[in-house]
């Protein structure tokens, strides 16, 4: 009995020691996974033996589920999230990028309304203007979250999917794709199922590539915000000035307007311009050092949130707009 209960515990920590690691991990040996290899070669037409040669080779990452524990938009005010993306290098290049790719930022906003500068701030938040696009095998980034982090399983799981799906539609390899933790890839880090629904072969060639071709990223970032409800010619978000503390109770509760201007008037909230009365808002309360911000934020605002659903992101990108359009 003692040699039994030593061999069991002794394997339980040869595989916690697994589990802690970047080492390959068994994959073939979890039941969903070959549950999803299974519905993947009735419902898609995947070939088996592919899929279990891929999944044999995927890796359980373990930074990958420390880094999305702990995302810069959930544990970092305003000030320090600020001070990572607006920098005066980042806003050179910004300003280099406009300039190289003027024809085909402006084509994109004539043809999505989507402001060139707009679009430019999204690439370099997102990767530095197409300069460091992810160092993880997409494969892996997906396997591990699908099957090690049971919080968004789901989600990751149908990511997984679409993956699979988006590689063999685009004729390429799925063990050789690099994006980031989280499994977003190119130069706008679009996610499997956005790459399939919005990116687009806008410059021609016959095909969609976001991976390498700033020309299909620019058009597919500005398909992408105006599909999801882009209003051209119309404000992203405007400083306010406030008094009183009735509007604390809506500040940073929602990303989606849901305020018109004449409610946050009465509230203490005045917006910096004049807008209709009517135009719906949100309120988003930003911390600095030493003091707070308020602005008024519109619908564009909240489409830029669409791209990453935080207030954090989407200030960021507003911002590095403004500086890279100066």
């Amino acid at each position: 009995m003692f040699t039994r209960l030593f061999i069991a515990l002794f394997t339980l920590v040869v595989s916690q020691h697994a589990l802690a690691s970047d080492d390959p991990t068994p994959y073939l040996g979890y039941s969903e996974v070959n549950e999803l290899i299974d519905s993947m070669v009735k419902e898609h037409g995947f070939d088996q033996a592919e899929l279990k040669q891929l999944f044999g080779a995927a890796k359980r990452k373990q930074s990958i589920l420390d880094a999305i524990a702990r995302p810069a938009e959930k544990t970092k005010e305003w000030w320090e999230y600020r001070n990572i993306f607006i920098k005066d290098k980042r806003i050179a290049q910004g300003k280099a990028f406009l300039k190289k790719y003027h024809v085909i930022l402006s084509e994109a906003e004539q043809k999505f309304g989507v402001p060139k500068e707009i679009i430019v701030a999204i690439l370099g938040v997102e990767t530095r203007y197409g300069q460091y696009t992810g160092g993880y095998r997409v494969i892996d980034a997906l396997t591990t979250l699908s099957f090690d982090y049971p919080r968004r399983q789901t989600f990751f799981r149908k990511q997984l999917v679409e993956f699979l799906l988006l590689a063999r539609e685009e004729n390429q390899n799925p063990e050789d794709l690099m994006g980031s933790y989280a499994g977003a890839m190119g130069y706008g880090q679009f996610m499997p199922s956005s790459y399939r629904a919005y990116a687009i072969d806008f410059d021609g060639d016959n095909k969609r590539d976001i991976w390498t071709n700033p020309a299909d990223a620019i058009g597919s970032i500005a398909n992408y915000l105006s599909r999801h409800g882009w209003k051209a010619g119309e404000p992203i978000i405007v400083r306010a000035n406030v008094k009183g503390n009735d509007f604390e109770s809506i500040a940073n509760k929602s990303l989606k307007p849901a305020h018109s201007v004449a409610k946050l008037s009465k509230l203490g909230v005045v917006a910096q311009g004049q807008y209709p009365n009517d135009a719906l808002a949100s309120l988003v309360k930003l911390k600095n050092k030493q003091r707070v911000e308020y602005w008024i934020g519109f619908k564009n605002f909240y489409v830029i949130s669409r791209y990453n659903h935080s207030r954090l992101y989407s200030m960021a990108v507003f911002q590095l707009a403004q500086l890279v359009n100066e």
